[in-house]
Formats: C-alpha cells, sequence, structure tokens
C-alpha cells in the first residue's frame, strides 16, 4: 500500500477536512483503496483506471452529502443495470469524513440565539456575522462556534467556497445594505439552504433590490427561501427557530412541506 494514502488520509482527518476512503471489500482487487478529497486529485488505484475514475467521481458525491456505505460495481466501473448483467460485481465500501454542516447567520437579532441553539443540537458547526460591533458579542451567542463583526461580502470573499450543499446561510437582518449583500454573496457559492426573514411585503421589496443589482434569473431567485421556515405558525424566536431548522432539513431531504415560502397571506394569524 502507497504510504501517501494513509499520510493524506491522516492529514485531513487530523485537520477536520473532508476526505473519503473507498475500499474493495468484494471481487477482484480486495483491499485496494482509493483516497478522495474535495480539492485535489485522487490517490490510489482500484484496479481498473476506469473503476478508480467512477468510484472517485461517486465517492467524492458521497462526501459532500456526509454520507457512508456499500456501492456496486462492474470490474470496469460499469454501474448501469444491462452492463451489471453476468458481470462479476465489485462491492466497494465508502467511508466519509466530513466536517460538521455550517450554518452561517447574518444579523445579530433576537432570533439569532434561538436559531444558533438549535442548530448546534441538530450538529452544525454555528457562525453569526454582524456588521454592528456592539451586538455581535460572544456575550451574547456563547452557544455560537464563531462571532465574527464583518459585512457578508468579506466573509463570502474568504470563507464561501467552503460551502456545500449540506450548509445552510440563514439571513435574519431586514436592512438592506445587509441582507442584499448577504444574498448576493449567498447565492455565488454551492450552499445547500438560503433563507431569508421577513414578511411577504418586505420579501417583495428586496426582491426589487435584488433586480436593482442584477439578480433577477428565475434560477437564482428559486433558491431563496423567503418568508423563511415551515408554516408552523411559529410566534416565538425558539419556535421560529425550530420552523426554520424543519425546513431545512426537510429540503435536504427532498420531502414536500408546507414552507411559508409556497404559502400566502399573513405570516402570523
Amino acid at each position: 500500500m502507497n504510504q501517501s494514502i494513509y499520510e493524506l488520509l491522516s492529514e485531513r482527518i487530523r485537520s477536520n477536512q473532508p476526505v473519503a476512503l473507498a475500499t474493495v471489500v468484494d471481487g477482484p482487487h480486495i483491499g485496494a483503496k482509493l483516497v478522495v478529497t474535495t480539492s485535489d486529485p485522487a490517490v490510489g488505484d482500484l484496479g481498473h483506471p476506469e473503476l478508480t475514475r467512477i468510484v472517485a467521481r461517486d465517492a467524492l458525491a458521497e462526501l459532500e452529502a456526509g454520507r457512508s456505505g456499500i456501492r456496486n460495481y462492474g470490474p470496469e466501473g460499469q454501474t448501469t443495470p444491462e452492463d451489471l448483467v453476468n458481470t462479476p460485481t465489485v462491492r466497494i465500501f465508502v467511508e466519509s469524513w466530513a466536517p460538521p454542516p455550517q450554518m452561517w447567520i447574518f444579523g445579530a437579532v433576537d432570533f439569532t440565539a434561538a436559531l444558533a441553539k438549535v442548530a448546534k443540537v441538530l450538529g452544525y458547526r454555528v457562525t453569526v456575522c454582524d456588521a454592528r460591533e456592539v451586538f455581535a458579542t460572544r456575550r451574547r451567542f456563547p452557544m455560537a462556534d464563531e462571532v465574527i463583526v464583518s459585512w457578508p461580502a468579506p466573509v463570502f470573499v474568504e470563507r464561501g467556497a467552503t460551502l456545500s450543499q449540506r450548509d445552510a446561510v440563514c439571513i435574519l437582518t431586514h436592512d438592506p445594505k445587509f441582507d442584499v449583500p448577504a444574498i448576493q454573496g449567498a447565492l455565488a457559492t454551492r450552499v445547500g439552504y438560503i433563507g431569508v426573514m421577513g414578511s411577504r411585503k418586505t420579501h417583495a421589496k428586496r426582491m426589487e433590490r435584488l433586480a436593482e443589482v442584477g439578480i433577477d434569473q428565475p434560477k437564482q431567485l428559486e433558491r431563496l427561501m423567503s418568508p423563511i421556515g415551515l408554516d408552523l405558525g411559529a410566534r416565538t424566536p425558539e419556535e421560529t427557530a425550530i420552523s426554520i431548522c424543519a425546513e431545512i432539513i426537510a429540503r435536504r431531504t427532498g420531502r414536500a412541506t408546507p414552507s411559508l415560502r409556497e404559502a400566502s397571506g399573513p405570516i402570523h394569524a
């Protein structure tokens, strides 16, 4: 076994960076391994170039979803049922080491503390960001992993590439100087969930401001969940936090749920 495989795997795990290990557990070349990361070419060999290529692709998808499990292939990377008929099966275990999903919360408001608490229970690494130094403090948000005093744009420039489909951006401000740049930054990433707080009237005005800065494509705007959260009748910050996290889970799992975005009329009865 090439020592560099173990070194790369160990280095990634120790530094809390995403990495997947694909191992042949049944079929030709049992024990062959492949290390896959989100930033560098795969390292290793599973016995056939095409099998190695296909597994690297699939392992990357599993890693981005934070999943581990067995996948079946033909000895030359065949994946479709017709290609696998009368073909020996290669069983490969893909084990993912993924860091906790991230939740970035923009706006140091009353709802932020409640959302940060619920997100931590669900295993998120929570970052709170606000440009107002007097509000964005560790004292107000001790449950957050990080509190940043900054406007949104620099945060997305510096860290936006780390966001993936497992992550969430929640924009809880009502200040156009803050929420429009935050939405712009979020839409430029691969983040899986973008939620924006506000009434339907507020959201309509926000859409006008987004159009003014060139964000008017339906495919872009479809990513925005606003008003934020499921239609649970939530009123308190804690109830609202649960409705937001429930919507994030539902969007990730593809379940049809009563989101406030799809409803009509007032948010609060």
